[in-house]
């Protein structure tokens, strides 16, 4: 019959047209897998932060290439060092977190160093801490920073990555795409060893795309939260100012004559009991000298009157 002819001819055509659209789109797979790993080898073998830098963007729906970042979505990791001298340091880094937890950022890490005092050296201690500070409000962060006490020292940094996010974005969005696919074709798999493959696919390009996923969160974090460390110091230990006028100097000379005479005070109190009981020593000493001297001296003068009078 007509009708049957017809039916008996398409069938098998549909059996050969889905392998085939299996086996074309892994070998598409294949080749995009091996570009990738070729990349990832020319990186030192993963896809670290460096893979894609200089690489020109392609864009998804229109396939051109982004030569150049926008403006407006740069992506910048800030970091910093902030030096501030205090009167009570422990005190000013309870400030400090409570400051940069009201900008909506966190502590990571924290050090405080107790006051010590002793004869020669009187510390009133430090701190030194790890703020994260959301980048768009950083500045004013900082200028809350400052007013804890002197400034002695402050660096700021800052690194373009947008390139490198832009590229990453651009393989997570082809590789979901790839993955959605190749789950299209795993539903009109034929045979087993289709099914097979099929699924080989999927999980490698499941792996990679976790892989830039955590970088993504990576670099999202570092720009969303700049990095400052946060050092305070006391009075004590406060860099001295080179002075510049000669009042400046007037008062640094006194200051240094001043210092010189609390430390001279201090050597002459940790000499003075050694000096005392080296004298009564030494006074002791003559005392014994001088009574055997004398002791000696005696009989030769009484000996030539004994003479005369035997004679």
């Amino acid at each position: 019959m007509p009708g049957s002819s017809v039916t008996g001819m398409r069938t098998p055509r549909l059996l050969v047209t889905l392998p085939a659209l299996a086996l074309s789109a892994l070998l598409l797979g294949g080749c995009a897998a091996a570009a990738t790993n070729e990349s990832a080898s020319d990186s030192g073998g993963m896809p670290g932060f460096e893979e894609g830098v200089g690489a020109p963007i392609v864009d998804e729906s229109t396939g051109d290439l982004d030569s150049q970042p926008d403006g407006g979505d740069r992506a910048v990791i800030t970091t910093g060092y902030l030096y501030v001298t205090v009167e009570a340091p422990l005190e000013a880094a309870a400030e400090a977190v409570e400051i940069v937890e009201a900008a909506g950022g966190r502590v990571d890490g924290r050090q405080e160093f107790a006051p010590r005092e002793s004869s020669v050296l009187s510390d009133a201690g430090g701190a030194e801490l790890v703020l994260r500070i959301p980048a768009e409000r950083l500045t004013a962060t900082l200028e809350k920073l400052k007013e804890l006490g002197e400034v002695e020292e402050l660096q700021l940094s800052s690194s373009d990555v947008t390139r490198e996010v832009q590229d990453i974005d651009a393989r997570v969005t082809a590789l979901r795409s790839s993955i959605t696919r190749l789950l299209a074709l795993q539903d009109a798999a034929a045979t087993v060893e289709d099914l097979i493959a099929l699924e080989t696919a999927i999980s490698d390009r499941q792996a990679q795309l976790e892989s830039y996923e955590a970088q993504q969160r990576y670099y999202a974090e570092q720009v969303g939260l700049s990095t400052v460390t946060l050092v305070l110091g006391s009075t004590e230990v406060a860099p001295v100012d080179e002075p510049d006028t000669f009042l400046s100097g007037l008062v640094t000379g006194w200051e240094a004559l001043v210092g010189f005479g609390s430390g001279l005070l201090v050597v002459v109190g940790v000499l003075l009991p050694w000096v005392l009981v080296l004298g009564l020593l030494g006074l002791a000493v003559l005392l014994i000298v001088r009574a055997a001297v004398r002791r000696r001296a005696t009989p030769a003068v009484s000996a030539p009157s004994g003479v005369d009078d035997a004679d």
